[in-house]
Parts: C-alpha cells; structure tokens; sequence
C-alpha cells in the first residue's frame, strides 16, 4: 500500500463522514432543534436595565471614570 492509496482512502473516509454529517444536520428529526435556536435571539429573558451592566455605568455617574 503506497502514500497514494492511503491519500484515497482517507478522503473517501472523509467525504463519507461529511455525507453523514450533513444528512444528520439536515434530518426532520432535528427540525425541532433548530427552529427553537432560531427563535433565541427574538426571546425576551431579562430586562436590559443599568443594573444589568454592573458597576460601570454608576462609576461615571459619579465621577469615577476612566482616571
């Protein structure tokens, strides 16, 4: 078995994993999924007060910045 042959067999290896990869990705069983991580960004889970920033902003307020 030469460098040449195992080159081969490595990419039918790979291309046989990708097939397979992308049949899982894009199979009705995994649907569900993906709408939910669709709709994560459009979800309201918290409020985005300034009590969400931590201190920062209650620094400069008073003054205490960047020095």
């Amino acid at each position: 078995m030469d460098i040449n042959t195992v080159r081969g067999l490595l990419t039918l290896v790979l291309l046989i994993a990708f097939i397979g990869i992308v049949v899982w990705a894009y199979s009705s069983r995994r649907k569900k999924d993906f709408e939910e991580a669709a709709r994560l960004p459009l979800e309201d889970d918290a409020p985005n007060g300034p009590e969400d920033h931590g201190e920062g902003r209650h620094d400069k307020r008073e003054g205490r910045g960047h020095e």
